[in-house]
């Protein structure tokens, strides 16, 4: 089997390639910058070099591949500055990629979409695939322009195309180079005790296990189906507790209050707006008295099981940024372990 990759060179797209080429397949990849091209080392690989927004090379890069699998996207989704540029590339994107499989007949297109389409419930109640979105969507620009991209591969669905969506929760694990979720680790290992938390939870998987569902939605998802990959929602305390164990540092203290999450989200746009950066964006400081879970239970009776705990995730993922330079010993983060 021959398939196309787009964002190889990215978290999950690198764990999927190399997935895929243990499993017997042939890759053809197409990534921008040659700087990240080392994350594929030592893999039989065809790269190729190019944009989304090149339809003519799209078509020549589909041209022979059995399926493709989508997983390229602009994921800065706590930090919506460049709103043109993650609707470029999220759905104008998708629907360049999607006219050139299609021009192709490429028999099987894997998308992938996020768990942040898909609606919240209240309480601490799990959401599933038939919750609609229901953030604001010019809060929430990165999750608006995904499920944007979803109505996009609808439309192709409509006219006969065989499509699977997949919308992990959040991503951890080893090979994170942007640091995605991967803050979450950076920030506890900096500031320790001191990293503040907040009164709701999220829902975590493996980048391992959402390669290892791509592959298998190959030939066992539904088309036009859409699957939320999750392996366990956590409470952010129990978060933030496993990974001050991975860091080795102890667990934060303090959780803030709900009360004080509207007024640092205020206090965040204000540095936004002086082009201060920071770690997380004010919608997602709004977000953080939630409880975002989600319900993975059609992936796993249709797909796959996870098979990596995220203690042992968030463990893999430590190693791997302290192997490769993110952890930084500085003098604040001495001082702030030893009180």
């Amino acid at each position: 089997m021959k398939a196309l990759v787009t964002g190889a060179t990215g978290f999950v797209g690198s764990h999927l390639t190399r997935m895929f080429i243990e499993r017997g397949g042939r890759a053809r990849v197409l990534y921008r910058s040659e700087k990240k091209l080392p994350i594929l080392g030592g893999l039989d690989v065809e790269a190729i070099a190019g944009d989304l927004d090149d339809v003519s090379l799209l078509e020549a890069a589909c041209a022979d591949c059995d399926v493709v699998f989508h997983v390229a996207a602009k994921a800065d989704y706590w930090k919506d500055d460049d709103r043109d540029a993650l609707w470029r590339v999220n759905v104008d994107g998708t629907r360049n990629l999607l006219t050139a499989a299609k021009s192709a007949g490429v028999r099987r297109f894997i998308f992938t979409s996020s768990a942040s389409t898909i609606g919240i419930r209240p309480g601490d109640e799990p959401a599933d695939e038939s919750d609609a979105f229901n953030l604001a969507p010019d809060r929430f620009w990165y999750a608006w322009t995904k499920l944007k991209a979803e109505e996009v591969v609808a439309e192709f669905v409509a006219d006969g195309m065989d499509i699977v969506t997949l919308n992990p929760t959040v991503i951890i694990g080893p090979g994170d180079l942007n640091a995605i979720s991967g803050s979450f680790i950076l920030e506890t290992a900096r500031w320790q005790w001191l990293a503040p938390m907040s009164s709701g939870g999220l829902a975590v998987i493996d980048a391992r296990d959402v390669a290892r569902a791509h592959l298998n939605a190959v030939e066992r998802g539904r088309s036009g189906e859409r699957y939320i990959l999750n392996t366990v929602n956590l409470t952010y305390r129990q978060w933030f507790r496993m990974i001050a164990r991975a860091c080795g540092v102890r667990a934060p203290a303090f959780s803030m209050p709900n009360g004080l999450l509207e007024p640092t989200a205020r206090v965040i746009e204000l540095f936004r707006a002086l082009g201060i950066q920071t770690p997380m964006d004010a919608n997602q400081t709004r977000l953080g008295g939630a409880h975002v879970y989600f319900d993975g239970g059609k992936a796993r009776r249709e797909l796959f099981a996870p098979r990596i705990d995220i203690e042992t995730s968030l463990r893999d993922a430590f190693d791997w940024y302290e192997q490769n330079g993110y952890i930084k010993r500085a003098w604040l983060s001495r001082l702030i372990g030893s009180i």
